[in-house]
């Protein structure tokens, strides 16, 4: 991006676009606007992704409906002798801390629940705000969100891992055993279609909205610095 300073004025930011660049997605090289390829890995150049907020709603809907199961089958299966115990998501997290293991409780409700329900909100905000041309919250601030979800994404999954873990070591035969439960599917289900839907965004989309920013006339005389 390239900064024009103004006195007495707040910075504005000036888009690649508007520059007359394009940004390789997969190297990040930029080449002067229309380019067709990438000359330094091949990719090809789109100044934006139109088709990104059609799959972003495809990949987040599909995404909710696999964690709404996820939260309510039964995440595990104890078995002890003839007794067999089922426990959701939140319940293992309950009994977990009921037998003293508070930080691993809390580590799976924060990776389980507070995660994937604060990432559905961060894409449907993202994906609504570019739709809608909204400047609310700030440029800098949805990219930093972006890049947040983005980075926090694969720590979902550390519930399954759990469950795996736990499946592979407590195998007592006769005795007691640990076997997934169907929640284990849709929440894996669950995580891989958010990641998708959150990877689908194009983020370059964020600062068109700025074009809707009311600009005084003073402004288009102001020399850029680039």
């Amino acid at each position: 991006m390239v900064g024009m300073e103004r006195a007495g004025k707040s910075q504005e930011t000036v888009t690649a676009r508007q520059a007359g660049l394009v940004a390789c997605t997969r190297c990040t090289r930029a080449w002067p606007l229309g380019t067709e390829s990438c000359g330094r890995c091949g990719a090809v150049l789109v100044s934006r992704d139109t088709k990104s907020l059609q799959r972003v709603w495809a990949f987040w809907i599909v995404g909710l409906m696999c964690y709404i199961p996820a939260n309510t089958y039964s995440m595990l299966r104890t078995r002890q002798l003839f007794d067999v115990q089922e426990s959701t998501i939140i319940g293992g997290a309950v009994e977990l801390a009921e037998y003293g293991s508070i930080g691993v409780a809390a580590i799976i409700l924060i990776a389980s629940v507070l995660i994937p329900i604060g990432k559905f909100w961060a894409v449907a905000f993202l994906a609504l705000s570019v739709q809608r041309g909204s400047i609310a919250g700030g440029h800098h601030r949805k990219l930093w969100l972006y890049e947040v979800v983005e980075y926090i994404g694969r720590w979902s999954m550390i519930d399954i891992f759990v469950v795996a873990i736990l499946s592979a070591l407590v195998q007592l035969q006769g005795l007691v055993s640990i076997t997934p439960g169907p929640a284990a599917f849709f929440f894996a289900l669950s995580v891989i279609f958010t990641m998708l839907s959150a990877q689908a965004f194009d983020p370059r989309m964020i600062w068109d909205t700025q074009s809707e920013d009311p600009q005084p006339e003073e402004d288009e005389k102001a020399p850029a610095n680039v």
